[in-house]
């Protein structure tokens, strides 16, 4: 097995568990092969990938066939040939057995055109995200979000200081990303700028391109750099059709081209109104601050790039629970906003986040008035920062240092 256990391992388990077709999704090169040949390892099972052209010419021209060479079949990176997910389909309906197909793919299966059949009911769904912090300290894990749900406001202060988590400097978190190359094997700048080169060569023009047409790799490249550098802004489409000399139609169709192929995530915001008006408009963000920063060319991150690194741990806790939440953001059109909102069904955990090692009380006023405005829905407010100490900043407002809860 790895020796950087993924938080997804136990979802996949759970999907086989319960259904024939376990789907692991995600951007290439987050371990999605790594993943599955563990499973392999440990079963009676094949392994096959599209990305071997004597197997991707068997899946576009006799698929059922394909589907067939193994009574347990692990096929990779299967959205080179969709069709092969109607071949599993029909196998599936002629023999309903648990965990027969494990299928990776580097897209989301379920949005792409080509894609007819989502296997509705005899599938399970698993988006691979790229490591978390704890994941690449070989935790498994993501933050103490599951702890901080199942435990009483007023305990949050002695889970938190109960963590061991050592501090680290989030500036170089964020500019290794999460990718695991990146992450674990290059410690250098220029080693990683050179692997960061390589991914939006190979990848996300070549790849990208096998999914959707695009006309002028420039135009694409630019539209790339300037949504990395709004990392954390209120998407809007228009404004930035404009600043990249791009119509809004085109710009909204590679938005979603990076959004299938989980580069960029959009954010919404969160939309149960009491007595205010709510601004509507996603966020965005990318699904790893690492590439983000080299397609901005900054070299220095920002507090929106430490929002980014919490988002991105969110993402990948929610995305390996059973129990999923939403996690969204909170704006008013009288400007209050909070950066994070965690929403259970039942209740809302809001979060701030402040790049300062000393969060003062004003810090807390947006998630005092979210926390009014909501009420008994809402948990205590919970202000991440980066500094050191762990204190209750106001009433229903605990401070904690970023490092401690991620």
């Amino acid at each position: 097995m790895s020796a950087h256990p993924r938080l997804a391992a136990q979802a996949l388990a759970a999907a086989e568990r319960a259904l024939p077709v376990a789907v692991v999704t995600g951007a290439r090169q987050t371990g999605k092969t790594t993943l599955v040949r563990d499973l392999v390892a440990s079963q009676d099972r094949t392994y096959l990938t599209l990305d071997d052209l004597d197997v991707l010419d068997q899946a576009q021209r006799t698929p059922d066939d394909l589907v067939s060479r193994a009574p347990r079949l692990t096929l990779d990176e299967v959205q080179r040939a969709p069709a092969v997910l109607l071949a599993v389909k029909r196998a599936v309906d002629a023999r309903r057995t648990r965990g027969r197909f494990v299928l990776t793919g580097s897209a989301n299966l379920l949005l792409l055109k080509g894609v007819a059949d989502s296997l509705a009911g005899r599938a399970s769904y698993i988006t691979l995200w790229p490591m978390t912090r704890r994941e690449q300290e070989g935790l498994g894990r993501a933050g103490l979000w599951p702890e901080l749900l199942a435990t009483a406001d007023a305990d949050w202060f002695d889970v938190i200081t109960a963590s061991s988590s050592a501090r680290t400097d989030w500036r170089a978190l964020a500019r290794r990303g999460g990718y695991p190359t990146p992450a674990l094997e290059l410690d250098r700048p220029e080693d990683r700028a050179t692997w960061f080169a390589g991914y939006v060569q190979t990848y996300l023009e070549r790849d990208l391109t096998d999914l959707s047409s695009i006309g002028n790799l420039l135009d694409f490249r630019r539209l790339m750099r300037a949504a990395s550098l709004r990392v954390g802004q209120l998407l809007n489409q228009t404004e930035l059709g404009r600043d990249v000399a791009l119509p809004q139609p085109t710009v909204h169709r590679w938005l979603s081209l990076l959004e299938t192929s989980y580069q960029l995530v959009r954010l919404p915001a969160y939309s149960r109104n009491r007595t205010t008006r709510l601004i509507k408009a996603p966020k965005i963000y990318w699904a790893d601050t690492g590439l983000a920063l080299f397609l901005g060319g900054l070299d220095e991150p920002t507090g929106a790039h430490l929002e980014n690194l919490v988002l991105c741990d969110l993402l990948a806790w929610r995305d390996a629970s059973t129990s999923r939440a939403d996690i969204c953001y909170w704006r008013t059109a009288a400007g209050a906003e909070v950066d994070l909102v965690i929403d259970t069904g039942s209740h809302l955990l809001p979060i701030e986040i402040k790049a300062t090692t000393r969060p003062r009380v004003a810090d807390a006023r947006h998630l005092q008035t979210l926390r009014a405005e909501y009420g008994r829905l809402c948990r205590a407010g919970l202000l991440l920062h980066t500094g050191d100490g762990v204190e209750w900043l106001a009433p229903g407002i605990l401070a904690a240092p970023w490092w401690r809860v991620l």
